[in-house]
């Protein structure tokens, strides 16, 4: 027979015990409970309920459990709150009670709900920011400059914290660094062969503001879309353009010209100079020869002077003979100039030359001697008169 069943004699909560024994069970829940609710009635102001009936016990322990049970799954529900995951392009700057806390990385990560704040922010796109302005240049000249700026956010706290909206920090930073770079600079150089240079210029300026700022952003590029001179006079610097660009060609022609002549020019000056070299080379040679036949000419002289005065005489005729188809010989003792035409003496030979040079060694040698010897029969002639 159950314990709870109508006509038990033992009457009593198996789970209870025998309370006047030393029997030590266990814990009565709804004891538990009725505890608990009056130590929360003293500490909300409310008073115990140890006096009350028996029914009365058991509705305000009921009444604990669920009170309970209320605030353990309100408990779960704040911290499930907590959990968030962050991506692996964004970073997380976590505010503890509106404090910089730290910045968490990629991943799940737990912070208590209503003390801590995460903001997660990509640090890993790429954002472009477009500017346009008119402005003047170093030699006061207008022109419209258009240009879009990339961008990524390298310092998340910064850019969270430090500056109320980076954006426009960005925009107003890009206008300062454009106007000052353009101011600096001609316009020529802008609208030409500049932009590079100019664009450059630009990122580094803008660079120096941002970090100055604090804003956390790091440029990656700086492009220069457009650059042209106001509507107004766009026909006049198209002229000026086109103008440079004939100058450009011509100057690429002279140099194509150049480029063709002055290695020719520069080969002429080599040929010339290994000429010079060898026709140096070539004197000196001939210096030293003939300084050696002289010497050793000389020695031959004081062996035989008037064997060597002869045949020096001869060798010289010869030479001149050898240049000249006439030859005028004067006479001593006379008034008469001998005529030799060598010209009609060297027609008449056998050898059919036309020219002295055409006659061989020993016929020159022999026409030589020929002379001579009728220039010597005409000086005795001329003295044997004389001594009449």
């Amino acid at each position: 027979m159950a314990w709870n069943e109508p006509g038990n004699q033992n009457d009593k909560d198996p789970w209870q015990g025998n309370r006047g024994s030393g029997n030590q069970g266990p814990p009565d829940l709804d004891d538990v409970a009725r505890k608990l609710q009056e130590k929360l009635g003293k500490i909300f102001g409310g008073k115990g309920s140890g006096s009350g009936g028996g029914s009365g016990t058991s509705g305000q322990g009921i009444g604990g459990g669920a009170l309970i049970v209320g605030l353990i799954a309100v408990l779960l529900l704040w911290a499930g709150f907590g959990f968030y995951t962050v991506d692996q392009q964004e970073r997380g700057v976590v505010l503890r009670v509106g404090k910089f806390a730290e910045v968490v990385l990629p991943g799940l990560h737990w912070n208590p709900p209503l003390i801590d704040e995460v903001a997660k922010i990509n640090v890993t796109k790429v954002q472009s920011h477009s500017s346009r302005g008119t402005m003047l240049t170093q030699d006061e000249n207008i022109v419209d400059i258009s240009l879009s700026v990339q961008y990524v956010i390298a310092n998340p706290k910064d850019f969270y914290l430090n500056v109320r909206d980076p954006e426009l920090s960005l925009t107003h930073a890009t206008d300062s660094a454009l106007r000052h770079v353009v101011g600096g600079s001609t316009m020529d150089s802008v609208l030409t062969e500049g932009r590079e240079l100019l664009a450059t210029d630009v990122q580094a300026r803008l660079q120096n503001y941002l970090t100055n700022y604090g804003t956390g952003l790091q440029i990656s590029r700086v492009n220069i879309e457009d650059a042209q001179a106001p509507k107004e006079v766009q026909a006049a610097f198209d002229d000026v353009i086109k103008a440079k660009e004939d100058e450009q060609r011509v100057k690429n022609e002279a140099q194509a010209y150049a480029n063709g002549i002055i290695p020719v020019a520069r080969g002429n000056a080599k040929r010339l100079h290994e000429e010079s070299v060898a026709h140096k080379a070539e004197a000196i040679s001939r210096a030293e020869g003939e300084a050696d036949r002289f010497i050793k000419l000389l020695a031959e002289y004081k062996k035989a002077p008037g064997v060597t005065r002869e045949r020096m005489y001869l060798d010289a005729i010869q030479e001149v003979y050898s240049q000249t188809s006439k030859v005028m010989v004067d006479v001593e003792g006379g008034n008469n100039m001998l005529y030799l035409p060598l010209d009609k003496l060297t027609q008449s030979s056998s050898i059919g030359s036309s020219s002295v040079s055409g006659i061989g060694g020993r016929d020159l040698e022999n026409l030589t001697n020929q002379v001579i010897e009728k220039i010597r029969e005409r000086q005795n002639n001329t003295r044997v008169r004389e001594g009449r």
